[in-house]
């Protein structure tokens, strides 16, 4: 294994924790504060590229920090589903923090130099959980980005923030403690081992009953991917300011989620026995009517982070229908929708905050002909919007209609016909905004006299996280080749 490459993979860990001293230091200073946090995220995201770059090329590259007891040890390894998940968070990080030195500054937000801190944090337990080599690194890894995004959460330090803030980790660490850990104890009990392994971790033997309890504990237990009735937390984390929404909904917390949604179903049950578990059925069912339900919530909702948020809680539960499905077309849409959604959704958050900034406007109701004082924002919403439903030219095109076609495969059609529904949803409860945003009817638009566009770092990064969704859409195959060599490194040929 090239040193090199070694020593990359741990400084896309160890660089964003070792930002925090610098962007404490630079504090007073907010030029240099920021200057430090693109500076340390430019060079993160060159290694991760370099890193990607040579797993295209073949490289193996492992790293052992820790030994706890034989078997069990702090380690990472370059594999493509993390290294899709580190690309996004990567690139997002750098195009978020300079959306947010528009917002904060524009907002006079207070605190920003613990905002930097946070996020930084927050980033580099991201980094050593998308690279982890086992359950026991994701387990550590998963709980400080819960820790380090706490802060970011209650970061108004009103009563309303310190209680969505208590609702944010209450319910995190309960499913965590609860669940989480317990599946990975039991896990650890039957197989003798946490790594991540090709076609999964349990013998041929193994009784399914038991293995479908654990299951459910994963599922239930891996909070962040917010499956009903384990949500809450996310709708109550909007009080946040916007870039911590960003960060929750795109770069990190629920990406974490459903990532390691993922990770757990190829590595630890393996394709081969997922479907043969008694509870498979039953949380597909579940995961279905829980993008149904949000969806439907998601309607229901004046305040547009509101609505963004039960979205998301929808759009998530698509990618742990991907996972549960178990087929080719199921690994494959769910990895790229979480490529898809963390582009789409990015966009509608910067959007939203756009909107506050500009005109302090935070209801759906109060944004009839916004879109000739902020053309800008309106038309990178209504793009992004077309993402996520799953329309051309957007990215979202893709990921759904390989989840789509997981469902037909694999016979479970009430899934098919809830997806469908739940995108009818979407065009319901995104389109109108930007629609009457251009086109609000006669007698019908508010005043929105001296509203100009966002400050210009928060409009160049939702011009390019817009950009980011056409491009999706017109070259995928980035993300699709590293989905399919998910398949790969699973032991599942292309063919099934």
């Amino acid at each position: 294994m090239n040193p090199s490459l070694a020593l990359m993979l741990q400084l896309t860990i160890l660089l964003p924790l070792l930002a925090t001293l610098a962007i404490a230091a630079t504090g007073s200073k907010p030029n240099l504060r920021e200057a430090v946090t693109i500076s340390i995220s430019l060079v993160v995201l060159y290694c991760v590229v370099n890193l990607y770059q040579a797993l295209k090329a073949g490289a193996n590259i492992e790293v052992s920090w820790w030994e706890l007891m034989p078997g069990l040890e702090v380690s990472f390894v370059i594999e493509p589903l993390g290294m899709l998940f580190a690309l996004i968070a990567s690139f997002l990080w750098l195009i978020t923090t300079i959306y947010a030195i528009g917002y904060m500054r524009g907002h006079n937000e207070d605190n920003q130099t613990r905002f930097y801190i946070c996020f930084a944090l927050a980033i580099s337990a991201v980094m050593g959980l998308a690279f982890s080599a086992n359950l026991f690194t994701l387990f550590i890894f998963y709980e400080v980005l819960t820790l380090s995004t706490y802060p970011l959460v209650t970061h108004a330090g009103t009563d309303k923030a310190k209680q969505g803030g208590r609702v944010y980790l209450g319910i995190l660490l309960s499913t965590s403690i609860a669940f989480f850990l317990l599946a990975i104890v039991l896990t650890w009990l039957i197989s003798g081992t946490l790594e991540f392994t090709a076609g999964g971790v349990f013998d041929a033997n193994v009784d399914t009953t038991i293995a479908g309890a654990i299951l459910v504990l994963f599922i239930f237990g891996i909070g962040k991917a917010a499956m009903m009735p384990f949500h809450r937390w996310l709708p109550a984390a909007m009080v946040a300011p916007t870039p911590v929404s960003a960060l929750l909904h795109a770069v990190a917390v629920v990406k974490a989620g459903v990532f390691t949604v993922l990770k757990v179903c190829i590595f630890i049950f393996g394709l081969d026995l997922l479907p043969t578990l008694p509870t498979t059925e039953f949380l597909l069912y579940l995961a279905a009517i829980s993008v149904l339900l949000a969806s439907i919530v998601a309607m229901r909702q004046d305040n547009l982070k509101a609505r963004l948020a039960y979205s998301t809680v929808s759009q998530l539960g698509y990618i742990t229908i991907g996972a549960l499905l178990a087929t080719q077309s199921g690994v494959i849409g769910s990895s790229m929708h979480i490529a898809s959604h963390a582009f789409g959704k990015i966009t509608l958050f910067f959007c939203a905050g756009a909107i506050l900034v500009a005109s302090h406007k935070s209801k759906v109701s109060e944004m009839r002909g916004l879109g000739f004082t902020m053309p800008v924002t309106m038309a990178a919403f209504f793009i992004a919007s077309l993402s996520i439903i799953g329309v051309p030219p957007a990215g979202g095109t893709w990921s759904k209609w390989f989840l789509l076609m997981g469902t037909i495969e694999t016979g479970y059609w009430f899934v098919m016909v809830t997806l469908m529904l739940s995108s009818l949803l979407n065009i319901a409860y995104l389109l109108p905004i930007p629609y009457h945003a251009f086109f609000p009817g006669k007698g019908e638009a508010p005043e929105h006299r001296g509203i100009k566009e966002a400050p210009l770092p928060s409009l160049i990064a939702l011009t390019i996280t817009t950009l980011g969704c056409l491009i999706m859409f017109i070259h995928p195959q980035p993300f699709y080749e590293l989905a399919k060599a998910i398949l790969t490194v699973s032991g599942v040929s292309h063919g099934q």
